[in-house]
């Protein structure tokens, strides 16, 4: 044990009855210093693990809170991640997974998450520019980038840490973690071609983002490579709601020369085609298939048939709060960038 591990006597054992649990109240139920207790707070290197297990053990138990005021003006950090989180109705269970994911990655670190609600159509730079401006967080998280982002600009030309999800297509690197979906939508279609589907469609995500583009590359690479038929629909997108999407495929199952597969972002635009297609007599695995983003167990619980592809977005969130805890260590953003693969299990046709 180092002299700094050295325990005082203490006064009293007892957890106190009443008031904010402090250092001192730490120092007194541990024997610890409070200078010790301090730095086991901090996990310094130079405290025991042994020592720095009990003290954040009884600072768990006591209900231990530090006071940000007072850290802020001591280290010049608020311990605090800001996420700017977006609805996403598309991807079920998005919010509830990615923050899984994050708190994982934050788990033993002094850091807290603070969520910011953001809304479709609406990049938020006032919120980002708000917390930049006034120092409210050390990091910041969020999602659906655009090409050239004005979030992404504002917090490189501001030195800003952050990770997003998504990329970007400035010349500056900066860390991100995201999904690859040329691959995805390049093996669903492939999958509804082997299937033997002679016009396959996908429904995209709004124009302005960035995986937009992504998703269109593999699908168009898919169908060139077969030679096959297509059709990419303009009146719907993927942040349609889902009745638009049902009413459209109703429609256009109705009409000549319709698709008979479909490429699906995400399992709600997949339970829209399904229910717009049933409109005219029309069977899933029989006149046409579905390749369709799966986040959840809830396609493969009531709609079997759809063929899926995984997007793990605990994981995703997971590797989003590493790198941007990297980043605000010093790291070089050219080398926090991660490709997520999507995980493909399909049944031999």
């Amino acid at each position: 044990m180092s002299l700094a591990d050295t325990p005082e006597p203490a006064p009293s054992r007892a957890r106190p009855k009443s008031g904010k649990p402090t250092l001192r109240t730490i120092a007194d139920l541990t024997g610890f210093a409070v200078t010790t207790v301090s730095r086991a707070l901090g996990n310094a290197p130079q405290i025991s693990v042994e020592t720095r297990r009990r003290v954040h053990e009884v600072a768990a138990e006591i209900g231990y809170l530090p006071d940000r005021a007072a850290q802020r003006l001591k280290t010049g950090r608020t311990n605090v991640i800001s996420v700017l989180l977006d609805p996403h109705e598309e991807i079920l269970g998005y919010g509830i997974s990615l923050m899984h994911g994050l708190a994982k990655a934050l788990k033993d670190t002094p850091y807290h998450l603070i969520v910011t609600p953001n809304f479709i159509n609406d990049s938020n730079v006032d919120a980002v520019r708000h917390i930049v401006r006034n120092g409210m967080a050390d990091g910041l998280i969020f999602s659906r980038t655009e090409p050239f982002d004005p979030r992404v600009r504002l917090l490189l030309e501001n030195g800003f840490p952050f990770v997003t999800h998504g990329r970007t297509e400035f010349s500056t690197p900066h860390p991100y973690v995201d999904y690859d979906n040329f691959a995805f939508a390049y093996e669903a279609t492939r999958r509804l071609i082997s299937r033997g589907r002679r016009k396959p469609m996908i429904i995209l995500p709004p124009k302005r983002m960035t995986f937009t583009q992504h998703l269109l590359h593999g699908f168009m690479t898919a169908v060139r490579e077969a030679g096959v038929a297509y059709e990419i629909p303009d009146e719907i997108d993927l942040d349609c709601p889902v009745e638009q999407i049902r009413d459209y495929m109703s429609r256009r199952a109705g009409k000549p020369d319709a698709p008979d597969g479909f490429a699906c972002g995400g399992e709600v635009s997949a339970l829209a085609t399904i229910t717009g297609m049933s409109d005219h007599g029309l069977t899933l695995g029989i006149e046409y298939d579905i390749v369709a983003k799966r986040t959840s167990k809830l396609l493969s619980q009531i709609q079997p048939k759809v063929e899926t592809i995984y997007e793990d977005l605990t994981d995703t969130g997971e590797q989003m709060g590493r790198v941007l805890l990297a980043r605000i260590a010093g790291e070089d953003a050219a080398g926090l960038q991660v490709l997520l693969k999507p995980q493909i299990g399909f049944a031999e046709v």
